[in-house]
């Protein structure tokens, strides 16, 4: 193996740091921060022939000991007992991890969005300070998980009580991608423009992040603006600031405006379309009714497939379903099968996702069938789909079956598995039990700030209403309450069509005192965006 070094201009940092911060979990976790002055080297390998046996076994046995340090953690039988147990496990076994290897399986835990056992590793790893040295990027990467589990605010006193000296680009990065996660427009703004102002918005990331805040938020004009100004200051775009772009026109509704786009991008002899690009105008000449072109699109999505992504499979399977060309559904999905030796839940269900709504239920229920037999743990998305196809459908006693057999596989329904279950329920009048299945999507894993369809709410109102169910309604509206529901705009929006003295006249008197008292004008905008959230990684 020949490798070639190429320096890179020096630059002066300064001497190495220690602080404490407190974390959310409520311990006291030392961070050490190093950083030196030295060279910048880019390393490039070019490999000839294999030289040493031995160098490839140690190559694997790396690999396959930060995966078994990620499998014990993923899979504990006690997750309360935290990542900590696994990692102290280990030591006593004699098995040391390195810091790399357990960066590794943090960035792992991340991809599968188990934030919890990932800052876990890093607090794990603060209290060693005499074995691990963390940098800013491992700062903000903790930064990124304290907000997704704790909160902008945890985020924030965090990021306050960082020395200044350590708070680079990285930290700033961070934050603001938790604001743009929280959609906060107005913190997210002032951020960007203090970044301006330090000298950190001088590459496409943080203009990358803020013009996904604006997706969010569907204003799609500021994605131009953002554009603009990085043309003006000599930033270039990278392949997600047009990627952006190009979702920003389609989603203005200008098919000629996204190929404007994508015709300069082909003239960016630094840029060259990934399957992303492509998934991105498939998807947008589908919402714009240009199926043509979309398929177009999805035959050049197929030939940037690389290595062993199983990402561009599963948007292909969907994309496909969404044209309604079922022969390429099963076309590409035997591709999927014959490249990889197993495929993971996130296949399946977009596989039986894709084959639902073209209607093509029987295959579903098939490819449903075979997950079944190999799968390693139960999704309950994925029955899910054929759950809600059966509610709308009107077979309301084959989705109670499949929730049946939820059951039977010894796994847990979520939020949405019970609300469809309501959704039958109140399509066949059973306002009680659709206030039960309410209650207990309210107590699922995972329903944290969970909230029923604003449409299922006003179904069940109106049914209430007409039928003079004091209890249920009374029921619901308490639910409502618990729920936070007054305080959301889309529900202010679907309450204020009924009558104010319906919702609050015939319930108890607590109920009717100001700890409740709904204000359309005061209450807080906390509508969810229904587009997909674009996601970026931080300090990785």
């Amino acid at each position: 193996m020949v490798l070639q070094s190429i320096a890179a201009p020096p630059y002066s940092l300064p001497s190495s740091i220690s602080y404490s911060l407190s974390l959310p979990s409520g311990s006291r976790s030392v961070i050490s921060i190093r950083t030196i002055s030295a060279p910048i080297y880019r390393i490039t390998c070019s490999v000839s022939r294999v030289d040493s046996q031995e160098t490839l076994y140690y190559e694997r046995r790396t690999t396959l000991k930060w995966k078994n340090i990620y499998k014990r953690i993923s899979f504990m039988e006690n997750p309360e007992m935290g990542a900590a147990t696994v990692l102290d496990e280990c030591e006593n076994e004699g098995k040391k991890p390195t810091k790399w290897e357990l960066r590794r399986v943090v960035r792992e835990l991340r991809k599968f969005k188990k934030y919890k056992p990932a800052l876990e590793v890093y607090e794990w790893m603060n209290t060693r300070t005499d074995r691990f040295t963390l940098f800013g990027s491992d700062a903000a990467i903790q930064l990124d998980l304290i907000a997704k589990l704790h909160g902008i605010s945890s985020a924030e006193d965090y990021f306050f009580r960082m020395p200044g000296a350590l708070k680079d680009k990285r930290i700033y990065g961070a934050l603001l991608n938790a604001y743009v996660g929280a959609k906060m427009r107005e913190k997210g703004e002032s951020l960007m423009q203090e970044m301006r102002h330090k000298g950190y918005a001088m590459h496409p990331l943080p203009y990358n992040v803020m013009m996904t805040l604006y997706m969010k938020l569907k204003d799609y004009d500021n994605v131009d603006l953002l554009i603009s100004e990085m043309k003006q200051k000599g930033i270039p775009l990278d392949i997600y600031s047009y990627n952006i772009w190009l979702s920003a026109r389609g989603f203005h509704g200008s098919v000629e405006g996204m190929e404007e786009v994508f015709e300069e991008m082909k003239l960016n002899t630094s840029i060259n379309p990934s399957w992303t690009t492509f998934s991105t105008m498939a998807s947008m000449y589908i919402r714009l009714g240009q199926l043509g072109k979309a398929e177009e699109c999805l035959k050049r999505l197929e030939t940037r497939i690389m290595g062993q992504d199983r990402m561009p499979y599963h948007y292909l399977i969907s994309l496909y379903g969404s044209v309604g060309n079922k022969e390429e559904v099963f076309r590409i999905w035997s591709i999927y099968k014959s490249v990889f030796p197993s495929i993971i839940n996130g296949g399946y269900h977009a596989m039986i996702s894709s084959l639902v709504r073209i209607g093509e239920i029987e295959g579903a229920e098939t490819i449903y069938e075979e997950w079944m037999s190999v799968k390693s743990t139960y999704d309950p998305k994925i029955a899910n789909l054929l759950m809600g196809w059966f509610v709308k459908e009107g077979k309301f006693e084959k989705a109670k079956s499949l929730f049946n057999h939820i059951a039977e596989a010894g796994a847990k329904p979520n939020s949405a598995t019970w609300e469809i279950l309501a959704e039958g329920h109140i399509r066949e009048r059973g306002m009680s039990e659709a206030v039960s299945c309410f209650k207990e999507a309210a107590s699922a894993p995972g329903s944290k700030n969970w909230m029923p369809k604003p449409v299922n709410v006003s179904a069940m109102l109106e049914l209430c209403e007409r039928e003079g169910d004091r209890l249920s309604k009374e029921s619901l509206i308490e639910l409502l309450r618990n729920f936070g529901c007054f305080q959301d705009e889309t529900y202010r929006s679907v309450l204020s069509g009924f009558d104010s003295g319906m919702l609050f006249g015939d319930v108890t008197e607590e109920s009717t005192t100001s700890r409740y008292k709904f204000d359309i004008d005061d209450a807080n905008d906390q509508t969810e965006n229904e587009e997909s959230e674009m996601q970026w990684s931080i300090a990785e």
